[in-house]
């Protein structure tokens, strides 16, 4: 399931189908049977199931409203919180590959041009208590993208929870004077990118030492949440950088506890809107292992905006 969502979140890269239906009009409970022959039963707020037609998967990518729902609704750039089952169409077993309703844990869908088209229009025909049937085939993947599939098609049912707040572009509150011995941090205001400079003579912290350099108003962010940052990382003393959000352009989006050990510990308790300085002993980094441009035993330095967390 992990897999399918991460194509909601990015460019395609598995293939997709759709189906078609219709309200059955109890407001409730729908069931519906398209074009393409597939059947979804089950209340919304609930498991849905869906029967599929025998011989071979659909191969248009398409959507359809089943119940409309009837609280707020969503609009483009919006960040939908939805409970969704997703399906493999293979014509053979047409197998569950998950749901949200048996992890109990509703995923947040950023409504922008990273998502496949029918699902950029689909998402703005439901409210909140709605029901959207999606099915994405290969049609929904662009040139060399489309040649390289072995995915089979895939069938979304989306629940509609809500809507999120859209996340703070850069950090914003009152600068502190905090800072780390050695590490240098330059704020230019705005949403422009802070500078963090590592280069020093100054020995690596032995233990996790966390700076606040803004402190944002928002609520503190605990550990079972999900975050929106914006970030670089640099290796002490060499100033050398390994990653940065802000080149790549986009912030990033990830359960705090599924980070590194220090990630977790600095970040927990900051308030949202907060920028903060990290410095991350290996044994809460990667310790003896190494990792893509960070050698082993590095200590680690992390300039954080903290944008948002659900």
């Amino acid at each position: 399931m992990r897999r399918a969502l991460a194509v909601l979140a990015a460019v395609p890269l598995i293939l997709f189908a759709a189906a078609c239906g219709s309200d059955d009009g109890s407001g409730t409970t729908a069931s519906t049977g398209g074009s393409s022959g597939l059947k979804v039963e089950g209340n919304v707020g609930a498991k849905p199931n869906v029967t599929f037609p025998s011989g071979s998967p659909a191969t248009t990518s398409s959507y359809e409203v089943i119940e409309p729902g009837n609280g707020e609704g969503v609009k483009a750039g919006d960040r939908v919180i939805v409970n969704l089952t997703v399906y493999n169409w293979d014509g053979k077993d047409n197998a569950v590959q998950g749901s949200s309703y048996d992890t109990k844990a509703p995923e947040t869908i950023p409504v922008t041009e990273q998502l496949p088209k029918v699902l950029q229009e689909g998402f703005t025909k439901v409210k909140s208590g709605g029901r959207l049937l999606a099915v994405l085939a290969n049609d929904s993947v662009q040139g060399q993208q489309q040649a390289a599939q072995t995915e089979p098609t895939k069938v979304f049912v989306f629940d509609v929870v809500g809507t999120r707040p859209a996340p703070l572009k850069a950090a914003t509150g009152e600068e502190t004077s905090e800072s780390i011995k050695g590490v240098k941090v330059e704020n230019p205001g705005g949403d422009k990118a802070p500078t963090l400079t590592t280069k020093t003579k100054e020995k690596a912290p032995k233990d996790l030492v966390v700076k606040t350099l803004i402190k944002g108003t928002g609520e503190e962010v605990t550990a079972n949440q999900t975050l929106t940052v914006h970030y670089t990382g640099k290796i002490w003393g060499t100033d050398k950088q390994f990653d940065s959000s802000w080149e790549r352009g986009e912030p990033a989006e990830f359960p705090l506890a599924q980070v590194i050990q220090g990630w977790q510990k600095g970040l927990a308790g900051v308030p949202v809107g907060s920028r903060v300085v990290m410095s991350i002993p290996p044994e809460m980094g990667y310790g003896s292992q190494e990792q893509q441009g960070i050698p082993a035993n590095s200590t680690l330095v992390f300039v954080v905006d903290v944008l948002g967390a659900y």
